[in-house]
């Protein structure tokens, strides 16, 4: 097929066999095994010029293909022996970012200390190709379009508070006596009940929201303030958790969980840099369910 493509594109048998390292003896041998393989010609040859048949034609493009194709193979496997490098750009939501990603990227700089990491931290959507990112984490429905979605672990809320709120205004037992109680809100979120299940047993409960904010960090510092009752992702107050500066409340039941996508687009020549690093994401955050090498975001 190398052969029979070089000798069409370089026009004659000779400057073909210049091009691929043959002599024209071999070149005119390969193509003529082909055309027996094949049981057609594909080329009509005189001693001055060389023509396509038509099934020539037709088999040059699949030929054409065919070799770029492998190619595109041979590659992708050199490119996955060569060490990671370069720069990669990433972009995830602020809270997720600051209190998961980055104390989780030490783990991803021992594996390729080459990759130099730009990372972008916002809450709004961003279009990866306009804006030059390589891949997003993104919470919420799977978007639509034509990117590959690997799924995560969800993202789930706990409602906690202060020790010093709960000595002042009580310890609810119960979602349902959260009526009464002080809230502090996220603003994107200020208006929505809260909704907890158990078993077959749905409630919704509307706190008293005194303060409304849109950082989630600064509703986390006013829930330590013990301003009042707060429900926010458990990644962000795991640490608050675990060292008894906030209590979580109701641990037996469930509240809404929101996915978590790992969005980025399938290109051909995947770089090592790139392939390390979903590799890195869905190690450190990856749901037991998620697939190994992802689904279109429009599936």
């Amino acid at each position: 097929m190398q052969a029979f493509v070089a000798t069409v594109q370089a026009g004659s048998m000779s400057a073909a066999a210049a091009a691929i390292g043959l002599s024209p003896a071999m070149v005119g041998q390969h193509i003529a095994a082909l055309e027996e393989h094949l049981g057609t010609r594909l080329l009509n040859r005189t001693t001055r010029r060389q023509s396509l048949t038509d099934f020539g034609s037709d088999y040059f493009e699949q030929c054409r293909d065919i070799l770029d194709r492998i190619a595109l193979a041979e590659e992708a496997a050199e490119l996955q022996r060569t060490a990671a490098q370069g720069r990669l750009r990433i972009t995830a939501p602020t809270t997720f970012g600051t209190e998961a990603l980055m104390p989780a990227l030490a783990g991803y700089r021992a594996l390729a200390p080459e990759v130099e990491l730009d990372i972008g931290l916002t809450d709004r959507n961003v279009d990866l190709v306009d804006e030059g990112f390589d891949i997003a984490f993104r919470i919420g429905a799977m978007p639509d379009g034509s990117m590959i979605a690997r799924s995560l672990m969800p993202y789930r809320m706990v409602v906690c508070a202060a020790p010093d709120y709960l000595s002042r205004k009580g310890t609810p037992s119960h979602p349902g006596e959260l009526d009464g109680h002080e809230a502090v809100a996220f603003t994107p979120s200020a208006r929505s009940a809260w909704r907890f299940t158990q078993g077959e047993e749905d409630v919704q409960v509307s706190p008293i929201r005194m303060i409304n904010v849109n950082s989630g960090q600064a509703v986390r510092a006013a829930a330590r303030a013990g301003l009042g009752i707060i429900m926010q992702p458990e990644i962000l107050v795991k640490r608050d958790l675990e060292a008894g500066c906030l209590i979580r409340l109701f641990p037996d039941w469930r509240l809404d969980e929101r996915p978590m996508w790992l969005l980025y687009y399938r290109d051909r020549r995947m770089t090592p840099r790139l392939r390390s690093f979903i590799s890195f994401a869905v190690a450190a955050f990856g749901s037991s369910g998620s697939e190994d090498e992802g689904t279109p975001a429009s599936a």
